[in-house]
């Protein structure tokens, strides 16, 4: 028989980093999940990714088991570390922070595609630089789309 499903949490987390602090402890605390038990499954899953920003959806049941689904890093975060800047402008629109390639975007938008809401490539490239210049960054090369 299936489980009721009570709820969803989503958090962001680092990858092999979590531990019952906050905002961790808190939120799952508050359905009633087993906050270490999630988070050895949590860090073991995620050992090769570590240090990486990572989206997690948590599926609570009725009988307070849970499941949980980890996602690709955000577009943002992923660009920050190709283009090798600390954050993005506070003037997106007249201060360049850095830059990043057609080829980087492409690779971006191949890795994030299976969370991404479009069905080819092309597209998810317009969405990641678009990403790209609304956080300051200079999408360089030939654009693919003219």
């Amino acid at each position: 028989m299936a489980k009721e499903l009570t709820g969803f949490i989503k958090l962001q987390v680092k990858g092999g980093a979590a531990n019952p602090a906050p905002p961790i402890g808190p939120a799952l605390g508050s359905k009633g999940v087993n906050i270490m038990e999630f988070c050895k499954q949590f860090n073991a899953r995620t050992q090769d990714k570590a240090g990486k920003i990572l989206p997690v959806v948590i599926s609570v049941y009725s009988d307070k088991s849970f499941d949980f689904v980890i996602k690709t890093p955000p577009v943002a975060s992923q660009l920050l570390e190709a283009s090798k800047a600390a954050k993005g402008s506070a003037e997106s629109n007249r201060k360049k922070v850095g830059s990043v390639t057609w080829e980087q975007v492409r690779a971006i938008a191949s890795d994030k595609m299976q969370d991404m809401n479009c069905f080819k490539v092309e597209s998810a490239m317009k969405m990641v630089a678009g990403s790209a210049r609304s956080m300051g960054l200079e999408v360089k090369g030939e654009n693919p789309f003219n």
